[in-house]
Parts: structure tokens; C-alpha cells; sequence
């Protein structure tokens, strides 16, 4: 509308003054294709910085080392299972000869922290290629085709250089199962469209391995993971005991480790632990020995590492905690404690306490579980039981208009593992029909039969062990905290016969 007024005021002027007219008329016109240019040039430069990509090859040695398979502790069939392309990346030649394709795009999957980058860094740096890294997040953009244009110039820069590994982390931020509602001209389709496109266009002998890494390889869209793309899935799992040993032995390299700092038993304690959860568990224990003061990383300061990791660290200022809450805390732990000991011998109980965490949580039981490959019906159900014995603790003492919402978490716990007791590993009463049908309603219906007879089962088992629960409620009122062997010798002393 400001243009059309001008231009009206300009024809007005001319008029008035007939030898301006000429003059007036060419004027406006230059200022009007000056503003469209300068429109023009504040879009591109717009779309310019959304697409601006500089591909480099990261340098892996200026990280500190030229990483290897020295480098991952663990994880020895993940390794085994990439060796070969390793060997084809060195000399593509040898393969060649036998007519062989090497795969051309590899998916890591696996839990946070296990290692997925580090084992895509050791190929690169085992083959001693370039290697490319970039984030399934980088693709994603607002401007439509920026996108794709960033898949190909990844590419591009990979074909110039000879070859390498390209990385993309956390592919499934771009590699999303499509719907079919999806529009042609969506930007996440565009780019994942262009990804396809590259995999498949790049010849066998370009020396060229993508590899992807994600958490949830279920999200995937299929023609990701047809042959030709990444055709080659390896899991990058949870270290064991061994593995662990390793990973520890490995970050506690450059630390002032304490001689009386057990090792094995850490290695034991930390089941479930990624390799990043046990290389920060380190670093945490070393923080505190700095905070500390000491000359060498103790005990004591991997313990406090150790249990912040597991439930946050300890409240400082305990003085607005009521004689009542203490109470109610101690009598919902020992339920954990004593269902726990009681249920899953195999188990280990570490650490009983009632201090608060800075987090909320009123205490914590630290209820270490025996390595195992497999879980059965019972051991599931067991699980199940040791969530809710905290509740059926302070039901039975406190009555039931006496509980709290301090299970609130153990109940969601219990809750998870039903679903997966029923719907996952089909372990519900005739439930295989209906899984098929993805019946929610008969699932749910399930679950909470399940849960409510498991609590009744918990109830009974904690009522006939009530003395052992209350001399475990006794020591935790008197010492606020237990650890392992004094649980077991307070059990001992109130059941002789466990």
C-alpha cells in the first residue's frame, strides 16, 4: 500500500510539473527495483545461514590420540563384527578381487553411553581414513531443501577426499518411519530422501562406509535398512563384569587411585553401567578427592560417587525433616530391604538409607542385581514385588489411610515392568491372542490383576518377616544408614533361619 500512495503522489507531482514528469516517473521506478532487491537479498542471505554447512574431517588426533580398538574396552563382538570393514577400508583391492561388496552403511544401536561414537572413531582411525561426524539434527532445517542440499554436500566433500567414514549421530532425528500423510515436499522426507539417494549412488570401490548411530532402531524407516543401505546392524550393548573391569582399569589410567580402592568389587557394584556412567562415576571420585583436599582418590570418594549416580546426592540441610517423615522413610525402605533379601538371594543389597536426596527422594535401598542374560516368569514377578514392598511396609505398619506418595516412583517402576511382563515378553494368562490384536483395554486389565496379586503376595511376606522389618526400621532410625553387611547381620539376627 506505501508503494501504490507514492506512486499516486508521484503522478500528482508530475502533472503539476509536466517537465519533471519523465524525470519523477524513472526515479520512483529505480527506488522501487531497489527495495525488491534488497527484499531479494535479505531472503537469500536468510536461506544462506540456514544452509550454511562447512563440512571438515574431524581431526581425530588432535582430540589427544589417534583413536583405535585399543581404545574401547568391552564390547569384543561389536569389534569383531566391524573388523572387515576396517580391513576393506585399508585395501579395497583384496576384496575386489573375490567380487566382494562391502556393506555401505552400518547402524549402531545401542543404550546412551555405550560407546557408539568411540567405536565409529577407532574404525576410522584403525583404517586411517578421514572421518566425517555430523548429527541427524543438522539435517533438519526449516527452509525446504537445505536439508538435502547439506546431505549432498556431506557426500561430495567424502568422494573429493578419496573416501573415509561418515558418522551421522542420532540418525533417527532424520530417518524417522515415514506415514503416508506425509506431503512430497516435506522437508524431513526431502532430506531422507536424499540420503537414500547418495547411499545407493556412491560406486563399491569409493571407499565410502556411513555409519549411523541411534537408540531406538525401531523408529527407522525401512528403506534405510534395506541392502544397499545400512544393511548391517551391530549392537553396541551394555559392558559385563569383565568389560567393566576393563573400562575402569582404562579411565583410572591418569587417577591417584588409593591401594585400598577394590577394583573388582566396583566393577561387581556397577552392573548396568554404560561405559560413559563408569568413566564419569571415575571422574566424579575424582572431583571429590580435589574437593577433599587428599593426595589420592579413596574409597569414601567413589562410594559418594557411586551412590549420587544411583540416587542423587545427600540433602545437607536436614532440619526441616519431622520425627514423622523419618519414620514413615525408614519403615518404606526396610520393605525394599527385607522383599529384596528375602525374594532374590542372588541380589545385593549395598546400602539402606534415610537421608533425603537433594533430588526429593525421601532414602533409597541399593538393591544390586545379579548379572544375568535372561530374566524367567518369577524373577519378573519378584521385580514386581520389591517396587511395591515399600508401600505394603507402610501399610502394614501405618495402616492403610496411613500411606504416603513416597511410592509414587515405585509404583511407576512396578507398573513398567507389568506392561512388559504382559505385552512385551508374554508372560499374561492367554494374552497371545490379544497381543496380536493390540487389545489395550484386556492389557491394562491384566496388568492391574497382576499387580494387585503380586502386592497381596508382598504384604503376606513382609507380615511374616514383621520382627526382621522392624529391628532393619530400628538401626536405620538409630543410624540413618546401613550398609550392606550390617543388613545382612540385623536379618540374621532377627530371622536365625535366612
Amino acid at each position: 500500500m506505501k508503494i501504490v500512495h507514492m506512486y499516486l503522489n508521484v503522478l500528482e507531482v508530475s502533472e503539476a510539473v509536466p517537465a519533471w514528469d519523465g524525470f519523477l516517473r524513472l526515479g520512483f521506478f529505480l527506488v522501487l527495483i531497489a527495495m525488491i532487491v534488497m527484499m531479494l537479498h535479505r531472503r537469500y542471505a536468510k536461506v544462506k545461514v540456514a544452509s550454511g554447512f562447512d563440512v571438515v574431517a574431524v581431526n581425530l588426533e588432535a582430540e589427544g590420540k589417534r583413536y583405535d580398538f585399543n581404545d574401547i574396552a568391552g564390547n569384543i563382538e561389536a569389534k569383531e563384527s566391524v573388523n572387515d570393514i576396517v580391513d576393506y577400508l585399508r585395501d579395497p583391492e583384496k576384496y575386489k578381487a573375490y567380487g566382494a561388496r562391502m556393506p555401505k552403511g552400518i547402524l549402531l544401536h545401542g543404550k546412551p553411553g555405550t560407546g557408539k561414537t568411540l567405536m565409529a572413531k577407532a574404525m576410522a582411525g584403525e583404517a586411517g581414513v578421514p572421518f566425517y561426524a555430523v548429527s541427524g539434527s543438522d539435517f533438519v532445517q526449516m527452509y525446504v531443501g537445505v536439508g538435502a542440499a547439506r546431505v549432498r554436500e556431506l557426500f561430495k566433500k567424502a568422494r573429493d577426499a578419496g573416501g573415509g567414514v561418515i558418522f551421522i549421530d542420532e540418525i533417527d532425528a532424520l530417518g524417522k518411519k515415514r506415514s503416508d500423510g506425509l506431503s512430497g515436499n516435506d522437508e524431513r522426507e526431502q532430506t531422507l530422501n536424499a540420503l537414500l539417494t547418495e547411499m545407493q549412488g556412491f560406486s563399491d570401490g569409493a571407499g565410502i562406509v556411513v555409519i549411523a548411530a541411534t537408540n531406538r532402531p525401531d523408529t527407522l524407516d525401512e528403506a534405510l535398512m534395506r541392502p544397499g543401505r545400512f544393511d548391517r546392524r551391530v549392537e553396541v550393548g551394555l559392558p559385563d563384569l569383565a568389560a567393566r573391569k576393563q573400562i575402569l582399569a582404562l579411565h583410572a589410567k591418569n587417577k591417584p587411585l588409593s591401594k585400598m580402592t577394590n577394583m573388582e568389587k566396583l566393577a561387581v557394584d556397577t552392573v548396568f553401567f554404560s561405559g560413559a556412567m563408569l568413566e564419569g562415576l571415575l571422574n566424579d571420585a575424582a572431583i571429590n578427592a580435589a574437593k577433599r583436599g587428599g593426595g589420592n582418590i579413596e574409597p569414601e570418594d567413589i562410594s559418594t560417587a557411586y551412590y549420587t549416580a544411583l540416587a542423587g546426592s545427600e540433602k545437607k540441610d536436614r532440619s526441616g525433616i519431622r520425627q514423622k517423615e523419618r519414620a514413615v522413610t525408614a519403615w518404606h525402605e526396610s520393605g525394599h530391604a527385607l522383599a529384596a533379601t528375602l525374594l532374590n538371594p542372588e541380589n545385593r543389597v549395598a546400602k539402606v538409607t534415610i537421608i533425603p536426596s537433594a533430588g526429593g527422594a525421601g532414602g533409597f535401598c541399593a538393591n544390586i542385581p545379579a548379572e544375568r542374560m535372561y530374566w524367567t516368569k518369577r524373577e519378573l514377578e519378584e521385580q514386581i514385588m520389591i517396587n511395591l514392598a515399600g508401600r505394603a511396609a507402610e501399610e502394614l505398619h501405618f495402616g492403610i489411610d496411613g500411606v504416603t506418595t513416597g511410592a509414587s516412583n515405585d509404583i511407576e517402576k512396578a507398573t513398567q515392568t507389568a506392561l512388559q511382563y504382559v505385552a512385551k515378553f508374554g508372560m499374561g494368562e492367554g494374552l497371545l491372542d490379544r497381543l496380536a490384536l493390540k487389545d489395550d483395554q484386556n492389557i491394562n486389565k491384566e496388568c492391574a490383576d497382576l499387580i494387585n496379586r503380586l502386592y497381596d503376595e508382598t504384604r503376606v511376606l513382609l507380615k511374616e518377616n514383621y520382627p526382621a522389618m522392624e529391628a532393619l526400621v530400628e538401626g536405620l532410625l538409630e543410624n540413618e544408614t546401613l550398609d550392606g553387611d550390617e543388613v545382612r547381620e540385623i536379618l540374621s539376627a532377627a530371622t536365625p533361619t535366612q
